[in-house]
Formats: C-alpha cells, sequence, structure tokens
C-alpha cells in the first residue's frame, strides 16, 4: 500500500471513529488506539506534507499558531436575542407573533440556551473552511484553526445534496469537567481562575496556539443553518437534518404548539437542565416556520420571531454545620465550609445529604481564607445562603443573623495550628492566608510538591497524576520530587490501589500495569530535557511562580548561582522584592532541601539556562514598565512580553504606584483595571501599545 493510500485509509478510520464516538455514542476503539492510529497518521503526514488533506482529523490536535485574527464580515448578521426573565414577556411576544402573523397558526421551537460563546461556521463544497466569533454581530474575528479542533465538529460533510456554500451557527462552550479541570490547573500555576465556563470558553477560542486551544476540550452545539436559497422550509427541518449530516445538535429541543406548551419546557427544564455536563441559563424560543420568520422580520438589533427566556440564580438557605481545613501545597490553610439542607439540621453530619442547589446536592463551600469567614460574620450552627456562581462554584453570600435566637451558633474559631501535622501556624504581616511552616514533614504539603513538580507547565511529567502520585506517596515510595527518579520497573510494576473521592463517594482503582510502568519510566526520564526556568518553578519555592522563575532563570542562568546569591543581588533582579528574597534565600537554607536540589541534579535534570540573551530591536521603551492583562488579537502574552523587552522596557507582575503602563487587551481582570485608574497609571490599549513601539 503505497502513502497516499496509507494516509486515506487512517482518514477514513479516524473519521469514523469520530462520527460512531460523537453522533452514535459508541466507542469503538480506546482512547489510547484512537491516539495511535492518529499518530500513525500525523507522521505520514509529515513525511509527505504534499498528501495531507484539508479536512484531515490531525487538525483536531492544532498546533498552528495564529500572530493575528483577522476581522471577517458576516455573510448574514449575528444579531442578539432579547432577553426575558418574566413570563409574562413572553406572553406578550406572543401577542405580538400572533398579531405579525395576522393569526395564521404557527409553530415555536424550544433549545436550551447554553452559556458559551456564538460561532459561525462556513463550508465550501463541504469542507469547513472558516470560523468566526460574533464580534459586533456585523463582523467577527476569525479563528478558524481553533475551531477545527473541536472533535465534534465536521471538517467535511460526507452526504448527498449538500449546498456548495452553507453557514452553521452554533455555541461553542467549555464542559464543566473542563472548566474544573482547567481552574485546578490554573490554581496550581498560582494564576487567576476563570470565574465561569463561559468566560473560559471565550478566552480558549482566542488563544493564538491552537495545540492550546485543543487540549481545553472545547466543543460547540449547532443550531442554525443559512444559505442563500432556501434548502429547508423550517426550523425544526434544518435541525433534522443537521444532525443527519454529522453535526452536533443538542438533543434537547422540542417543537411545540402554544405559548402555555413553551412555558411547560421551560419548567420542565429549570431543573433538569442542570443535569448536563455544561453550563446552561435558559431556553430560547423560535418561530419554526422560515416563511413566518420572513414575514415577522428584525428590529435593528434583534429578530422579532425569537426570544430568549433566562433562569434566575438560585440562592437557598443551609446550615453551616461545621469548617474543615484544608492545607496546600505552600502550606497555606483553607477553611471549608460543610453544610447540610435546613430539614438536615438534627441530623448526624455523617447522614446529612447537603442542600439541593441548581441540580445538585451541595455540602462543601470555601471560605477562602481567616478574613472572609469574618467578613461574612460566621458562626457554627448559622443559617446561610448558598448560591452557585455561574451555576458550578458553590459560595455563601450571606449569613440569617435572625435565626441564631431560634438556633443557638457557636463562634467560629480559626485554629492556632496545623490540622495535619499540629504545627503552630503562622501569618505574615500583609498576607491573608495562615500557614503551616512544616514544609518538610506536612504530608499534604508534600504529595502537593510532588503533584506540582510534574505540572505541565513544570517538568511536565504527563504519564503521573494525582491518584498515582497518592498511591506511591502511601506506599512510602516517593516522598520527595527526587525520589521519582529512582523508581524502577520492578519498584512499580504491580502496585494498585482503591482511592475514594470523598465529593463523589465513587472508588477509583488505580493500577501499574506493563504499558502504566513504562509511559511513567519514559515521562520521567523525558522530564530531564525541560528548561532550567520550568525547573525552578517546579521546586515549589514560596512565592515562586512560573513568571518570576523565568526572571530568576534568566538573570542568574543557573540553580548554583542561584543558590549563593545573596539578599542584595536577589533584590537586584528587576520585580525581585523583598518578600521573594527571603523566601529563596530560606529554602536554600534548609538541609532538606540542598539535599532535594543536589539529587535532581546528580538525576540529570537541566540545573543550567541555556537560552540566548534578548537581542535588542530598539531602547524606544527603555526605564518603562508594563503590567500585561487580557487577551489580544496580534499577540500571544508570552511574545507581547518579548516585544516589550526587545524594546528595552519590563513587564512586572502586578499592578503599582511604580507602574508606567496597563497594556490591557480583552476580558481583562477587572481588579486590576480599577488599581491602575486609581492609582493614575497609564492604560494603553494594543493598537496604542504599537503606535508607541513604532514610534507613532
Amino acid at each position: 500500500m503505497n502513502p497516499e493510500q496509507q494516509i486515506q485509509e487512517l482518514v477514513d478510520k479516524l473519521q469514523h471513529l469520530n462520527y460512531r464516538y460523537y453522533q452514535d455514542n459508541v466507542s469503538e476503539v480506546s482512547d489510547f488506539e484512537f491516539d495511535q492510529l492518529l499518530k500513525q497518521l500525523k507522521e505520514l503526514e509529515d513525511q509527505y506534507p504534499d498528501l495531507r488533506q484539508e479536512d484531515s482529523p490531525t487538525l483536531r490536535v492544532g498546533g498552528t499558531i495564529t500572530k493575528n485574527f483577522n476581522t471577517v464580515y458576516h455573510r448574514y448578521p449575528m444579531l442578539s436575542l432579547d432577553n426575558t426573565y418574566n413570563e409574562q414577556e413572553l406572553r406578550n411576544f406572543d401577542d405580538r407573533v400572533r398579531r405579525g402573523l395576522d393569526g395564521e397558526p404557527y409553530e415555536y421551537i424550544c433549545e436550551l440556551k447554553f452559556d458559551g460563546i456564538s460561532l459561525s461556521f462556513t463550508y465550501e463544497n463541504g469542507v469547513l473552511v472558516r470560523g468566526v466569533t460574533r464580534g459586533d454581530g456585523t463582523r467577527g474575528d476569525e479563528i478558524t484553526n481553533n475551531v477545527k479542533t473541536i472533535r465534534s465538529l465536521p471538517l467535511r460533510v460526507k452526504a448527498e445534496n449538500v449546498p456548495p456554500v452553507f453557514e452553521i451557527r452554533g455555541e461553542g462552550f467549555m464542559p464543566i469537567t473542563s472548566f474544573q479541570k482547567l481552574n485546578e490547573e490554573m490554581d496550581t500555576l498560582g494564576e487567576n481562575q476563570y470565574a465561569n465556563p463561559r468566560n473560559a470558553a471565550s478566552g480558549s477560542f482566542k488563544l493564538q496556539d491552537s495545540g492550546e486551544t485543543a487540549r481545553r476540550g472545547l466543543d460547540c452545539y449547532l443550531y442554525s443553518f443559512l444559505t442563500d436559497t432556501e434548502f429547508f422550509k423550517s426550523h425544526e427541518e434544518s435541525l433534522l437534518g443537521l444532525k443527519a449530516w454529522g453535526f452536533n445538535v443538542s438533543p434537547g429541543w422540542k417543537k411545540v404548539q402554544t405559548i402555555d406548551e413553551v412555558l411547560e419546557f421551560i419548567h420542565e427544564w429549570e431543573e433538569k437542565r442542570l443535569t448536563l455536563p455544561l453550563a446552561t441559563d435558559g431556553i430560547v424560543v423560535k418561530i419554526n416556520s422560515f416563511e413566518q420568520q420572513r414575514e415577522l422580520g428584525f428590529t435593528a438589533k434583534s429578530p422579532r420571531w425569537a426570544i430568549s427566556f433566562k433562569y434566575k440564580a438560585e440562592n437557598k438557605p443551609a446550615v453551616l454545620r461545621m469548617v474543615t481545613y484544608q492545607v496546600g501545597r505552600t502550606g497555606a490553610v483553607t477553611p471549608v465550609a460543610n453544610l447540610c439542607d435546613i430539614s438536615e439540621r438534627a441530623l448526624p453530619y455523617n447522614q446529612v445529604k447537603g442542600v439541593h442547589l441548581s441540580g445538585t446536592r451541595v455540602k462543601r463551600a470555601t471560605l477562602h481564607n481567616a478574613n472572609e469567614v469574618l467578613r461574612l460574620g460566621l458562626e457554627i450552627g448559622d443559617t446561610v445562603f448558598v448560591e452557585k456562581s455561574g451555576e458550578i462554584i458553590p459560595k455563601i453570600t450571606g449569613v440569617d443573623i435572625s435565626q441564631r435566637e431560634k438556633y443557638p451558633t457557636e463562634p467560629l474559631i480559626f485554629p492556632t495550628h496545623c490540622p495535619e501535622c499540629s504545627s503552630e501556624l503562622q501569618r505574615n504581616e500583609g498576607e491573608v492566608a495562615f500557614f503551616c511552616p512544616n514544609d518538610s514533614h506536612c504530608p499534604p504539603q508534600l504529595k502537593g510538591r510532588i503533584e506540582h513538580f510534574i505540572h505541565r507547565k513544570a517538568m511536565n511529567i504527563e504519564s503521573l497524576g494525582e491518584g498515582k502520585i497518592e498511591l506511591l506517596f502511601d506506599l512510602d515510595l516517593v516522598r520527595t520530587p527526587a525520589d521519582l527518579y529512582d523508581l524502577t520497573p520492578e519498584t512499580l510494576l504491580g502496585l494498585e490501589k482503591n482511592i475514594l473521592n470523598e465529593e463523589t463517594g465513587k472508588v477509583k482503582k488505580i493500577s501499574f500495569r506493563e504499558k502504566t510502568v513504562e509511559n511513567i519510566l519514559n515521562g520521567i526520564a523525558l522530564s530531564k530535557t525541560v528548561p532550567f526556568k520550568n525547573v525552578l518553578f517546579a521546586l515549589g519555592i514560596r512565592f515562586v511562580g512560573a513568571t518570576v522563575a523565568e526572571k530568576l532563570a534568566a538573570y542568574f542562568k543557573s540553580m548554583n548561582a542561584l543558590r549563593l546569591a545573596t539578599y542584595d543581588q536577589l533584590i537586584a533582579v528587576p520585580e525581585i522584592g523583598g518578600r521573594i528574597a527571603e523566601s529563596i534565600a530560606s529554602y536554600f537554607s534548609v538541609p532538606e532541601n540542598q539535599q532535594l536540589v543536589a539529587r535532581l541534579q546528580a538525576a540529570g535534570i537541566q540545573m543550567e539556562s541555556d537560552e540566548k540573551p534578548v537581542e535588542l530591536e530598539s531602547d524606544m521603551l527603555e526605564g518603562k514598565t508594563f503590567v500585561i492583562s487580557g487577551v489580544f488579537e496580534n499577540f500571544e502574552r508570552d511574545d507581547l512580553k518579548l516585544k516589550i523587552e526587545v524594546n528595552g522596557g519590563r513587564v512586572l507582575s502586578g499592578v503599582s504606584g511604580k507602574l508606567n503602563y496597563l497594556l490591557a487587551g480583552a476580558n481583562m481582570g477587572p481588579s486590576k483595571l480599577e488599581k491602575a485608574r486609581k492609582l493614575g497609571v497609564t492604560i494603553l490599549s494594543e493598537e496604542e501599545f504599537l503606535a508607541m513601539i513604532e514610534n507613532k
């Protein structure tokens, strides 16, 4: 079989498997087998690039870097819908429809309103050629490379009688599991977490590295078909047609005859929607007939034939039964509220099911730190109000103090000693968190540091994970990151353990079989090639995040030079203040840490920087400092940072009175913007920054 035939066979096989998985919910092969087929295809395409097909399944994994998202005018305007939270306003909408159609019969299609971002996909001769964001409704950003990573989106429509050019619209979203995984990763990196899945999806679709977009597990539900000539006669017909063509159409839609049936659908899904694997915030109601849609027409901003009903956020009372305390990797102690429904107040806590909120039973909610506990004025036994932020993350929003007369409470006293190792807690001046200083023996800190060490942006040992680390730690095989490099096949083969998830109550079995062991050891061996800045970040030194580690690696060039640096030498590094300098000095003064670094060096880890010094383009920004926040059209964050540095400027991590410029992109954090305004810091748009370095 020649290479062209091999490629075609693999493309057909992978497209078939993809269709079966996303349309029929059937997995004909394991994830590993699918990935191996994809790998074979990628290797063949790399060897014979002229044979790569424009709808190749390898496009799903991304890897393309887009420096600039082109602005594209929509062939058909993407108008927004009128919103309502009120059932009477829905009846008013129905009255307007009836009058607009002069009393002729009509039907509605009710669809779930997913909380994501509106996207448009253009197909020519059945092949996906363009993906565009909604933008301002008239024009949006072309993000074709990123939308091609959506595994459920056909890259080629293999069906008869398909229009030569047509457009599909849908809602791009991040599934809840992907959102939670991403936020856990952001937390590990010390970066700000996304507030809700919608923000996470919006930011992810606009990433300049499509490989990173692919990694975030985005998806899309399609709900609209457009073409120049009438192809379907009704919305119902188009949804069925799209489904038959292999598009991922949400199953949660229904054709109804009256506004009363619309309201029944809304009530039916108010609770049921919360069991879905993605965030929803309402119901969209549309006239079914395309001819009647045209007859009703549009206002300047929205169609007269559709409306969106939005559900209100659910807020319920619960009882604060107790507060437990979690110890993180850095020793920070986080208070966690343990809740029950008000009807369960008298039950033993091990028998309570929790408060039913937004489709799930909530028993725990983070209280962040001691200051938050004081701000809320919490006492044990309080009746509190709980809601889900973005219907995902439980949080306490207030306290019903009036209930204390009926139900006595006890003072909530923050612990003075670590709940895990009994060491006396400390709190540094100017910090909100209490922390356990016993970083060399406190179990959750030890496990947390190993989990941090293997992280993608640290040593990138993907073959390990939290469950496997827990097994190795509990069996006393790995107590420090250096122990990973002493593992052998004989040590690992046959190990297994059942691990209970306290949140779900489910038990997961971890087994170290031959292939698992091979993958783990290969991942550990490969980690020896990651650059020095990653190694420094992987050590988990307090206050040394990825950005600080990069600055230190660039300045000192080696672990030995950093280890021997004095306090004065450390604070001489741009943006390294006294707190970070003290933390670094303290870390290297501990014998256990010295031994860890020595063992890692002996294992062959990169302890020196091989990065070339930055070659200056100009001194245009000399003496100027910048903070970067948000998403940018022409630059990825790292590229923007480099652009500033090669023109003589410096990039800082936080807003202060010494800052010259806040470089503000889309979806930037509001707290940075507010602080910059208060301090009188100049706020630059991306266009203004480009003009500055071009000396305009």
